[in-house]
């Protein structure tokens, strides 16, 4: 009897090294092109992905399901109405539970410590697909994109403009993971989690000036000032993050070969002008797509 597989989580960028990290973007590049030649690939026949949804989204739920579905396996979508995460049923139920009937959970909630928790107690690999601390999975779609567009990221300058939010933690994250120095330009009161800023040491800077920040900069990112349970906080952020807005003079400030970067849904004429999402720099389409051909790569990482 061989040994079976170890089992490995996905929750922050920090779970896999700088070389798994590396490999999966350079895969994730490969399962692309196979897709589009129209090569079929299935490793994960048979094998069965839950997805829980405690918030909504659009980008994981169909990048995840049709990645799944392309590598041979199948996808069950579980809204807060199909659950009893945290819910009634303890978090460490649930996860005994579902991890005996599926291969894979991947998870979108809040509070990070649910899915630490869930982890803890499952017997298959859990991926974050979002939560208040982090994204993960976008990063490794970040990365994939800007490789295909411009090569390797390590040694170049990227700019964050806007919140110190889950987006802004997992960049900081990168910059340590895939070595490159990131400037985090960032209204006072809204910066980055200290310690995950610490992770990164001499890499990353918080600045207040966004102008100064995107100057000479390879890649400009950014993301919604206003994150889902934040509503009600609508007009104090606008008028806080008013000066951070990534116009095409700001994004001019960049290097002349610079990429623009969101993950969307974007907010046109709030954190950034139409004529920057929608100009020939920014690269938000190929981004979202990398979405799934990232998520495959690392389901064919956990699974395979």
């Amino acid at each position: 009897m061989t040994d079976s597989k170890p089992l490995r989580h996905f929750l922050n960028l920090l779970d896999f090294t700088p070389q798994e990290l590396n490999g999966l973007v350079a895969r994730a590049t490969e399962l692309k092109a196979m897709h589009h030649a129209g090569q079929r690939h299935t490793p994960l026949t048979g094998k069965t992905l839950a997805m829980i949804f405690e918030k909504s989204s659009t980008r994981t739920r169909v990048s995840f399901e049709a990645g799944m579905a392309q590598l041979g396996g199948s996808a069950m979508f579980l809204s807060p109405r199909d659950t009893q995460l945290g819910r009634g049923e303890p978090i460490e139920d649930t996860a005994r539970v579902l991890s005996r009937m599926v291969d894979c959970v991947m998870i979108r909630t809040f509070e990070h410590a649910s899915i630490e928790t869930f982890a803890k107690y499952s017997r298959v690999p859990v991926i974050n697909g979002l939560t208040d601390l982090c994204h993960p999975c976008q990063l490794l779609a970040d990365m994939q994109t800007y490789t295909e567009h411009r090569g390797e990221i390590a040694g170049r300058t990227v700019a964050w403009v806007g919140d110190g939010n889950n987006m802004c933690h997992s960049y900081i994250a990168a910059a340590k993971q895939f070595d490159f120095t990131l400037r985090v330009a960032c209204p006072d009161g809204y910066d980055p989690d200290p310690d995950i800023v610490a992770l990164a040491g001499e890499r990353c800077e918080i600045v207040r000036d966004p102008q100064a920040a995107v100057d000479a900069a390879d890649l400009v990112v950014t993301d919604t000032w206003i994150s889902m349970g934040q509503e009600e906080e609508k007009a104090r952020r606008e008028q806080a993050f008013a000066g951070y807005r990534v116009d095409r003079a700001m994004l001019d400030r960049a290097a002349p070969h610079a990429l623009f970067l969101h993950c969307l849904p974007a907010y046109r004429g709030k954190e950034v002008t139409a004529d920057v999402l929608d100009a020939a720099d920014s690269v938000v389409w190929d981004e979202a797509e990398n979405r799934m051909h990232a998520q495959k790569a690392l389901l064919e990482f956990l699974l395979g």
